[in-house]
């Protein structure tokens, strides 16, 4: 089996990225991060959920909340109840892909794996600029000139199976490999049970996923 690294919140999106890697017969790395974010849940579901799939799972620490400038990061912003995909939204937190990407690339390096999953779509997302293919696109070619496996053992790719998909395919895939969405969270305030508060951004999204997708929204609310 080949070995792929899978960056991994605990969400709608990495959960049905990471089912789709283990689909296709890698040898699963997933990896978190604790990076300074409004609420834990998340990663408590990736632990669950990442010992569900059988997925060797780390999680770092990477405090990239003290550059602040960011709802998910800064307590003193108020997280977003609806979104604006013409404008860039203050729940944006600054380089995060990139940042992840790297640190994704580096442990692919120490494990020999040419596959790094993560689960961006350009189709319903939140208008951040480190989801669109072309983003992608380029740092596939850095992650192939800026390492010694991707010089002299060939190409590295960075697969994003869900970057074509609505919300409603992606939960439709999803559920088609088995996956139990009540296990993951995406909302950017959920409590501590990991309930959500179904009003922000991603709350919304998410929503409006299962309600296209025509299947019952396999999402605890708090309110």
């Amino acid at each position: 089996m080949k070995n792929a690294v899978i960056l991994f919140s605990g969400g709608l999106d990495s959960t049905s990225c990471l089912a789709y890697a283990k689909s296709q017969g890698f040898n699963c790395y997933a990896l978190s991060f604790n990076y300074g974010q409004r609420h834990l849940s998340e990663l408590n579901a990736a632990k669950r959920i990442a010992a569900h799939l059988g997925a060797k799972h780390i999680i770092m620490n990477l405090p990239i909340d003290q550059y602040g400038h960011s709802a998910l990061t800064d307590q003193k912003w108020d997280v977003p109840e609806a979104g604006n995909s013409a404008q860039i939204p203050s729940t944006y937190v600054p380089a995060r892909n990139t940042i992840f990407l790297s640190f994704a690339l580096g442990w692919a390096e120490t494990l020999k794996a040419k596959d790094i999953f993560i689960g961006v779509s350009a189709v319903d997302y939140s208008g951040y600029p480190d989801c669109r293919p072309e983003y992608i696109q380029a740092f596939q070619t850095l992650a192939n000139l800026a390492t010694k496996i991707g010089v002299e053992e060939g190409r590295i790719h960075i697969q994003t199976p869900l970057i074509h998909l609505s919300k409603a395919e992606t939960i439709q895939l999803g559920l088609s490999l088995g996956i139990d969405y009540t296990m993951t969270v995406s909302c950017y305030q959920a409590n501590e049970a990991g309930y959500a508060c179904g009003k922000c951004d991603s709350c919304k999204l998410r929503m409006k996923g299962f309600s296209d997708a025509g299947v019952k929204d396999q999402t605890y609310y708090f309110l």
